[in-house]
């Protein structure tokens, strides 16, 4: 059965996600480009079965490529059609049809959200593991990853690796 990676970046040391017009994303945005960081990122999304989000494509993004060319399921209740190559839309319940997408194979998924897609899979205990890039910011306020996620959980440290724009942390889920 294939697990569940949620990929989570742009991350606060207090726990906040950066999101558009804030000085954090601004800050995200301005950090100097890791080639190992992205050379890492572009083979793990490439080594991919699938992955799911709550949000269209980008073009602009350095992992554009292995993204573009991946199978592709977007969670909405809105979507009706998906333009982008590979994409299907998931509308039905969240725990059944992630539980179908698991049972498809034995590598991995990735989720890439946005916030309220990882709070959703997370309060529903579906997430194996967790990718976090953690990067050096304070950012006081905004939207909390981890808020609301039910009961509690523990993690086990799989890996950590120090770019020059912060930490990239692995957790897995203990089961």
């Amino acid at each position: 059965m294939r697990k569940l990676i949620a990929r989570v970046f742009d991350y606060s040391l207090d726990g906040m996600i950066a999101t558009e017009d804030t000085e954090f994303f601004q800050f995200c945005r301005d950090l100097p480009d890791d080639p190992a960081e992205e050379a890492m990122g572009s083979e793990f999304y490439a080594s991919a079965d699938l992955h799911i989000m709550g949000f269209p494509t980008a073009t602009d993004d350095p992992n554009a490529g292995p993204l573009n060319a991946a199978r592709k399921v977007v969670f909405s209740r809105t979507l009706k059609t998906a333009d982008w190559a590979g994409t299907t839309i998931a509308s039905g319940g969240l725990a059944e049809e992630v539980d179908q997408l698991r049972r498809g194979g034995d590598g991995h998924i990735v989720v890439h959200g946005g916030i309220s897609l990882w709070r959703s899979l997370t309060r529903l205990d579906l997430i194996d593991e967790y990718r976090v890039t953690l990067v050096p910011y304070l950012a006081g306020e905004g939207p909390r990853l981890f808020e609301d996620t039910g009961k509690s959980r523990q993690l086990d440290l799989v890996s950590s690796i120090a770019f020059s724009s912060g930490l990239q942390l692995d957790y897995r889920r203990h089961r």
